[in-house]
């Protein structure tokens, strides 16, 4: 009955909230981006569409977390990475280029 008379809005918040601080690598400054798998062909291509200065800041935090996991150290807490400010810079380039690609397949299937 308590839990009725919370919205769900707040409540896929704040599980949101909760998952996100649970899975770690927001305590070493690394975004959910920076997580993507960098061998894959489709993420290999969208990288090289994202501008210089974004690949030079996903570089910088990823050496930090590194360093950091070296160390076997975290980021003071007033430097983690927080939930709203975790942006998805590669997520949809990489859906664009996994879009054309398949595309590009189903057109060479055809033809």
């Amino acid at each position: 009955m308590a839990l009725s008379l919370i919205p769900k809005r707040f409540m896929s918040s704040a599980l949101q909230r909760i998952c996100y601080n649970l899975s770690g690598f927001n305590k070493y400054g690394l975004w959910r981006d920076d997580l993507i798998d960098d061998t894959d062909q489709d993420v290999i291509e969208a990288l090289t569409r994202i501008d210089e200065k974004t690949i030079d800041e996903r570089n910088y935090r990823i050496l930090r977390a590194v360093q950091l996991s070296i160390q076997k150290d975290v980021l003071p807490k007033d430097q983690w990475t927080k939930l709203e400010n975790d942006k998805l810079y590669l997520t949809p380039v990489v859906k664009q280029v996994r879009k054309e690609r398949e595309e590009r397949e189903e057109w060479n299937k055809l033809y």
